[in-house]
């Protein structure tokens, strides 16, 4: 059972099983009730995408609605994070609680032995278990956002862009005559889509407006809420240039909660955006076993960055990591994921 989204990725998945000889189903999950905003969240493009796909390949799609799900299991702690001031990474939940386990649970009720997704990651498993491996493609590389997979969820999971990159992806939907092979890529938040965020989370968390303060305790602005604004943040500040103040750009540095207050400092590589150690919680590990202190690891804190190198400690329910260089705009809310070369052995959430 394919996860069919409509997007080019499940598509050509759908299309490499179908070619490697599986008997193939597929499955179109919505999990976001409509509303006004049909251009950010636009479930029914989408569907008429996955129809036409399936139709070209000739395989069976079903259609689910997961909204109460979602809701319960990811965007609930969603807004939660944000009130708490935090910034929060749905897609990583999204993947644990949606896409391998009430997909999975679904597609197995309906008689499928395995579920097949368009992430590009990879599955490994053997006798001692299953590994999340990284995809060839370093720049789409996903295990980032599925480290909380646990072990059920892995042996009945294939992931079939495993060895594949991005145009290649896009060359095998021309050549099949996918309909969606110059669709773009999704970067909106998991189901949710790309909506103006701002006016998004402001119609389920109120506003709390505050003062923008200097490292130093210059009052310089206003911010309309702190839940609004990230670690490293440049853009809509609201702040022009000042007087006696260097003519470079303003960032976000702290946000002092207690007193909600936004501070900013300006340059990009201000030493205050740089730390060089930090603690996680919420920890889960892809084989059930925290690894060794006593060894060297790769990390990654955001999508897409490069591997930096680390060393760990454990301390009874948190994560401590020591980087060998400083790390920009490290932010509580998002994820710490541990690697072992192409092994993704989990992580946490940054505290």
């Amino acid at each position: 059972m394919v996860g069919l989204s409509g997007g080019v990725d499940s598509s050509v998945a759908a299309l490499r099983l179908l070619e490697q000889g599986w008997d193939v189903e597929a499955l179109f999950m919505k999990n976001w009730e409509e509303d006004d905003d049909q251009a950010y969240c636009a479930a029914s493009d989408d569907l008429a995408d996955a129809n036409a796909v399936a139709d070209l390949l000739g395989i069976t799609l079903h259609t689910i609605n997961f909204a109460t799900e979602y809701w319960d299991r990811v965007f609930a702690y969603f807004l939660e994070e944000y009130r708490a001031g935090r910034t929060p990474n749905p897609d990583v939940l999204c993947n644990r609680e949606i896409k391998f386990k009430a997909f999975l649970e679904h597609a197995l009720d309906l008689g499928a032995d395995w579920i097949a997704t368009g992430h590009y990651a990879g599955v490994r498993c053997g006798t001692e278990g299953c590994e999340l491996l990284r995809a060839s493609d370093e720049k789409k590389d996903q295990t980032y956002f599925l480290y909380m997979v646990g072990q059920d969820a892995l042996r009945h999971s294939l992931f079939p862009l495993f060895d594949v990159d991005k145009p290649m992806v896009r060359t095998l939907a021309t050549k099949a005559g996918f309909p969606n092979h110059k669709k773009k890529d999704s970067t909106g938040i998991c189901f949710i889509g790309e909506r103006r965020f701002r006016d998004f989370l402001s119609r389920y968390l109120p506003a709390n407006p505050g003062q923008i303060r200097t490292s130093d305790g210059q009052l310089i602005g206003r911010h309309q809420g702190l839940m609004y604004y990230t670690l490293g943040q440049r853009q809509g500040l609201g702040i022009g240039g000042m007087a006696n103040a260097p003519d470079e750009p303003w960032f976000v540095v702290e946000k002092d909660l207690a007193n909600n207050v936004l501070i900013v400092a300006q340059g990009h590589d201000n030493p205050l955006l740089f730390r060089d150690r930090l603690t996680a919680r919420q920890l889960h590990w892809v084989s059930d076993n925290p690894p060794p202190p006593s060894s060297r690891y790769l990390a990654r804190c955001r999508h897409r960055q490069a591997l930096q190198e680390c060393t760990i400690e454990h301390e009874a329910d948190a994560l401590l990591v020591q980087f060998d260089q400083p790390q920009r705009a490290l932010t509580p809310g998002q994820s710490i994921v541990l690697y072992d070369d192409q092994v993704c052995l989990g992580g946490g959430t940054i505290d």
